[in-house]
């Protein structure tokens, strides 16, 4: 007998819409879920008759997590990830990385490592391993490989309001921002309008970037599920934001934030789908954002620079690559 069921997952993933056969079936385990299409037709199905705010959050940070791919790299060596800084007033800064994530420890309780390689600035030859734990009482552990002393710190965890690296992005909007840690409601979908934001680089920047992306334009039109939520922690910079989701892929495309009714700060995300069954399995090609008094942002992966579900050792995350990275 088969049936549609929720199905969870032991790696800490969202549950999704799957069929369920008994343990005495014939067919193998794997069988038993049919992932991708299947999945959101029933989730969207369900979705549509009653939304729920708290599992599009989940579904969102799902997406953002990419925890349907089993690992996935943003960058490399010679053509890095480029992230430019602009404060108002102020010449561009340029910093540029590799993002190396792997989201498969089926075993004991990692649940993922996300390993950040600054390859060019003053945080040339910088590292960060980010560990995080399927256990969410477990605060992540961040271990930062310093070049100039060749000893490894390990941190505690970031305020999520401090400036990652000194940018218009925040250890929140990167990394530290959970669905747990707000309030979430849904409002009424909306036709998206416009295109998303993007940083002009400049005349000299562009001599060395001629592959910076334009500004994507084509979801304007597209009906999108939006997203208020407000923050469950003290001190925090605003006091709710409005994402703007896709109600299939979960992709969040825009990132609001307001404080005292107005509107501090702009995220844009430009997010592709990687071709495979599930379509929550997506990657960014650049995140724009822009604070209200003109500060402005934008990290970008050069084409052909993206590559996920790669056959890696899981040793290539740990302290033992952080010796290894040279200035």
């Amino acid at each position: 007998m088969a049936g549609l069921c929720r199905v969870g997952a032991d790696d800490g993933r969202p549950p999704r819409m799957g069929v369920c056969v008994q343990k005495d079936s014939l067919f193998p385990r794997r069988a038993q879920i049919l992932p991708g299409i299947l999945w959101f037709l029933c989730f969207s199905a369900s979705a549509a008759a009653a939304p729920d705010a708290a599992e599009v959050a989940r579904q969102v940070e799902y997406v953002n997590r990419f925890q349907a791919l089993d690992n996935i790299r943003l960058g490399e060596r010679r053509r890095p990830m480029v992230l430019l800084d602009r404060r108002p007033g102020g010449r561009i800064r340029r910093l540029t990385m590799e993002r190396h994530r792997n989201n498969r420890y089926p075993g004991g309780g990692i649940a993922a490592r996300d390993l950040a390689i600054f390859r060019a600035g003053k945080l040339r030859g910088t590292a960060i391993l980010l560990t995080e734990f399927k256990d969410r009482r477990r605060n992540a552990v961040y271990s930062v490989w310093l070049p100039s002393l060749r000893k490894i710190r390990r941190v505690s965890r970031p305020d999520p309001e401090d400036t990652w690296n000194g940018s218009v992005f925040t250890y929140g909007d990167v990394y530290l921002r959970r669905a747990t840690d707000e309030r979430h409601r849904l409002l009424p979908a909306q036709r998206f309008e416009g295109c998303l934001g993007r940083m002009d680089p400049g005349a000299e920047p562009r001599k060395s970037l001629p592959w910076w992306p334009e500004a994507r334009c084509d979801l304007a039109g597209r009906e999108l599920l939006r997203l208020e939520s407000r923050p469950l922690w003290s001190g925090a910079s605003y006091a709710y934001r409005i994402t703007w989701v896709d109600p299939v892929t979960f992709a969040d495309y825009r990132s609001d934030f307001f404080r005292d009714g107005r509107r501090v700060k702009r995220i844009d995300k430009d997010w592709r789908p990687t071709g495979l069954p599930d379509p929550r399995a997506q990657y960014w090609v650049y995140w724009y954002a822009r604070a209200a008094d003109g500060h402005e942002g934008e990290a970008a992966v050069p084409p052909r620079a993206v590559a996920w579900n790669e056959e890696r050792d899981p040793g290539f995350w740990s302290e033992r690559t952080l010796r290894r990275i040279k200035r």
